[in-house]
């Protein structure tokens, strides 16, 4: 496992989940986790959880798509720790309807959640990075960033941009020791999949090499992994967690 001792973490969208994964196994390796999303309870039972396993954690609430609470997040994390070393752009919503049907509350819900949160997260970590000169981004992304969706516009175009910000920004800080990736994972086993029923679940799994679903872990340990200094050479590259149902 990659060793993650003293470096201070953000990670976004934190109260479940994949967020909630990666926050346990970034605290596991050592880092400092500041869990973020908007709901207090959950974000309560994360750090708890991670606590009680061992793990430096502690947690904001805050909206990321508004520039005013990115900033204070980021101001509040450097102001007790003195650094912020990985930023972790995983908060997401869906909103999922056919184009035809989508009304633009909906679209713009999902573009500023999925899009412009990272975006802004990313700009308030820019300053402090550049300053240390060293810098782990990763960015949540999805498979179907990559393929397409029906009745996913909204999120597809979000994950696209993503992948889009991804790359620029890893040619824009690069020069100052900060590198930026994204991770696109596939079908990962939540509750929502568990109530697919059987054959929707084989019609899925027929389209994955691996024959199954992944584990939030999974990606979890993918991002652990582009955090570390083993991946100082890794930048503006998607790292899929899809089980091979998608390949670049």
């Amino acid at each position: 496992m990659f060793s993650l001792q003293g470096k201070i973490a953000i990670v976004t969208g934190a109260s479940q989940g994949i967020g909630e994964a990666i926050a346990k196994v970034l605290a596991l390796q050592g880092a400092q986790v500041i869990a973020v999303a908007r709901n207090e309870v959950k974000l309560k039972q994360t750090v708890t959880m991670i606590q009680h396993e061992g793990g430096l954690a502690e947690y904001l609430v805050g909206d990321i798509s508004q520039p005013e609470e990115a900033k204070r997040i980021v101001d509040a994390v450097i102001q007790k720790h003195g650094a912020v070393h990985c930023l972790i752009n995983n908060a997401g919503i869906t909103k999922d309807k056919l184009m035809i049907q989508m009304k633009l509350e909906e679209w713009d819900a999902v573009l500023n959640t999925n899009l412009r949160g990272p975006f802004l997260m990313t700009q308030a970590v820019t300053r402090p990075m550049m300053k240390q000169r060293w810098g782990r981004i990763v960015n949540i992304a999805s498979v179907v960033g990559q393929m397409g969706n029906a009745g996913q516009a909204n999120y597809v175009s979000a994950k696209s941009g993503l992948l889009g910000l991804t790359k620029t920004v890893a040619r824009e800080l690069g020069s100052r020791n900060i590198t930026c990736n994204a991770v696109a994972p596939g079908y990962i086993e939540s509750a929502m999949t568990q109530d697919l029923g059987e054959n929707v679940t084989a019609g899925f799994i027929q389209k994955i090499p691996l024959e199954r679903f992944g584990q939030s872990s999974d990606v979890a340990h993918a991002v652990a992994f582009l955090c570390s200094e083993e991946a100082a050479y890794i930048t503006g590259q998607t790292l899929g967690v899809n089980g091979g149902m998608f390949m670049a």
